[in-house]
């Protein structure tokens, strides 16, 4: 795969992200997913989050995205540090690829681009190769989605969010579902390719975040509280150390508590 940035698009600086004092409840649930929930999403940072399933990680993302509209009651204040509207500056990774099974890999790369303009240009289709290039697929560029591992899915998927150039890129557990190794391969991948942008990855993996993670927080449930987390100093994609297993080791002992 290939890594090395080389255009200005992807190095396109991220947006800090503040939500205060959210309160957010389902229609159809008579209790509060979230009561004075407070998060800040540091410019051109990793925040990873982490909870057990059903506390409200994916809530979170969707109501980020404005994803949530008509299905919550929810109040707060949702600001940047541009202040633009953040659903115009969100790109979103999903858990699944959600490639269309019908368009070839290039064209599932330039959708974004159909859906706001029309038929990509010459400039777009080029832009699209190259971010193709960048996660190893130029070979695979007419091959349909079928033909593909879930591995080779998950690097279309990459690449069609990078197509989006957006400053805020969600992430909702997009390499959970693959083997250790080609996930290993994907999260360095990111990290690479979203150098600079302001990116919330949920993730039920506590080596994940400790691998990518700037900010890492535990997110509790009834009702939902954030919690922060020891980060280690180095770099990241950081190597599975001494350090990160005794990091790990505490996480899951904190995990465990929110299932008793």
């Amino acid at each position: 795969m290939r890594t090395t940035m080389t255009t200005d698009t992807m190095m396109k600086s991220g947006v800090g992200v503040n939500l205060a004092n959210c309160q957010l409840r389902y229609l159809n649930s008579p209790t509060t997913l979230f009561e004075n929930l407070n998060i800040q999403l540091p410019k051109g940072q990793w925040t990873c989050i982490l909870g057990r399933s059903g506390c409200g990680k994916t809530s979170l993302l969707r109501l980020l995205a404005g994803l949530l509209d008509d299905e919550v009651q929810w109040q707060g204040q949702l600001t940047t540090n541009n202040d633009q509207q953040l659903s115009d500056q969100i790109a979103y990774m999903a858990q699944q690829d959600l490639l269309f099974p019908w368009l070839n890999v290039l064209d599932n790369v330039c959708f974004s681009i159909k859906i706001s303009k029309g038929k990509p240009n010459t400039d777009d289709k080029r832009r699209a190769l190259e971010l193709l290039e960048h996660v190893g697929l130029s070979d695979c560029v007419n091959a349909f989605p079928d033909s593909l591992s879930g591995g080779m899915r998950q690097r279309v998927a990459l690449a069609r969010t990078l197509m989006q150039d957006k400053p805020v890129v969600l992430m909702d557990e997009p390499f959970s579902a693959l083997d250790a190794v080609t996930r290993h391969k994907l999260q360095n991948l990111a990290t690479q390719l979203l150098k600079s942008k302001t990116v919330l990855l949920i993730t039920h993996d506590p080596q994940e975040a400790l691998r990518l993670g700037h900010q890492i927080l535990l997110m509790t449930s009834a009702p939902a509280v954030m919690q922060h987390l020891p980060v280690p100093s180095t770099s990241t994609p950081r190597q599975f150390d001494a350090e990160l297993a005794g990091l790990q080791q505490n996480i899951i002992e904190r995990l465990e508590q929110d299932y008793v």
